[in-house]
């Protein structure tokens, strides 16, 4: 799975607010040994938005977790494009949440709040714990929730709980060794692509020192890889230790 975070909100953009979510949502995948594919902050922009969607829909893999857009003001454009982009189908009025927000609001539900119940065709509701406000998924892998951290990370947590907290075991090798990413190329260019790679220069006291990692589902496999770099290093004496 190649899960997404697509972050909508000019607000964070232009420094008017602070992003919390990329790191919940990061941390939160790596309790059951998941990572971000990707992770965007874009504008409150219609085009943009939809780009971006299109994007996730492209990869057959996808898990988006989208942030922002599901409110009634003019600028929540998340509905309306999710509906065109995922469903192709106009948004229709999901019964339960147009109850929910009656309940709430009563009168004042309209002629505003009560547009908050128009989702795409076939949404799965998710749960709001701060005021039964709620989000939606489509498929179980397409979630739209709230910019509100309070009331949007919950709903990502149980999500991923619910659907995604069995992982396959991946091994993971590193070392930091005293020299450049250069000396290391040639052994680079032999791990296969299926092995995540990870080079990571570093400069201390205006020396350079890389850091390599590799990571793999096949524990020997890695572990073979991973030796190519102790048996270069050794090689061409470069003194190296693991972490």
């Amino acid at each position: 799975m190649n899960f997404y975070t697509i972050i909508i909100g000019t607000e964070i953009l232009n420094a008017r607010r602070e992003d919390k979510h990329f790191v919940f949502v990061r941390d939160e995948l790596k309790k059951y040994e998941h990572e971000l594919f990707a992770s965007l902050i874009i504008k409150d922009d219609e085009e943009l938005i939809k780009n971006c969607f299109e994007l996730v829909k492209a990869d057959k893999n996808s898990v988006l977790f989208s942030f922002g857009g599901i409110g009634a003001t003019p600028d929540d454009l998340t509905r309306k494009i999710s509906a065109d982009v995922f469903t192709s189908k106009p948004l229709v009025t999901h019964e339960q949440f147009k109850l929910d927000i009656i309940d709430r609001f009563g009168d004042e539900a309209y002629p505003n709040r009560i547009h908050m119940a128009e989702i795409p065709e076939n949404s799965d509701l998710l749960f709001n714990p701060v005021n039964n406000m709620s989000g939606f998924s489509l498929k179980n892998r397409y979630f739209f929730v709230p910019g509100f951290p309070e009331m949007a990370h919950p709903m990502v947590a149980e999500a991923i709980k619910k659907f995604f907290s069995v992982s396959k075991q991946k091994f993971r090798y590193t070392l930091l060794a005293n020299t450049s990413e250069e000396k290391l190329i040639s052994v680079m260019k032999k791990i296969p692509k299926h092995i995540e790679l990870s080079s990571l220069p570093i400069f201390k006291d205006k020396k350079p020192m890389v850091e390599i990692s590799l990571n793999g589902e096949d524990k020997e496999e890695v572990e073979n890889y991973f030796n190519l770099f102790i048996e270069e290093l050794n090689t061409i004496n470069i003194t190296f230790r693991l972490i």
